[in-house]
């Protein structure tokens, strides 16, 4: 009896062992992200880490980033996958409010003005969304990323300002 448990206490160490080996290895290989990038947070991670994607809010304490030319040329120079990171980031702004259709084409517009270009994607800060902001996502075309993205990538944050500091998301 007590080597059936020790079995199978043996046999779910080594299946937690494997998934733990084998999410390191696909975050090992997947592109790297950088969240809160927009000219009113430093970001000195970005030359740190050298991220695939920067996730960019497009109106950061009542800033537009259109209004930056120089970050806007900045950030485009690095040659980076851009995509759109909320509209102001407040606090959980897509799960306690209804975003509009007008507030979310703002950010879009935004974004363009910016950089020349539409998001395809979209993250929501703190990657926490209401079904009724996932539809006005849905229904405006773009990809909506979730937890499981910061399960499966390296995801950074600029001045470092998440829950788990970037030196260990670089670690693991």
């Amino acid at each position: 009896m007590k080597k059936r448990i020790k079995r199978k206490v043996i046999v779910i160490l080594l299946i937690l062992v494997i998934f733990v080996v084998f999410l390191f290895l696909i975050r090992l290989v997947s592109p790297s992200e950088i969240d809160d990038v927009t000219p009113g947070i430093n970001c000195p991670e970005i030359a740190i880490y050298n991220p695939n994607t920067l996730y960019v809010i497009p109106h950061y304490n009542n800033n537009s980033i259109s209004e930056n030319n120089e970050w806007c040329k900045y950030i485009l120079s690095l040659n980076k996958t851009l995509e759109l990171h909320g509209i102001t980031h407040i606090y959980r702004e897509f799960l306690y409010k209804d975003i509009s259709q007008i507030e979310l084409t703002n950010g879009i517009l935004e974004f363009e003005k910016c950089f020349n270009k539409t998001p395809e994607m979209f993250k929501p800060p703190q990657l926490v969304i209401s079904n009724k902001n996932k539809k006005l996502i849905k229904n405006n075309n773009l990809k909506l990323q979730t937890r499981f993205n910061q399960i499966t990538h390296k995801v950074y944050h600029c001045n470092d300002s998440d829950k788990i500091p970037n030196r260990i998301v670089n670690i693991f």
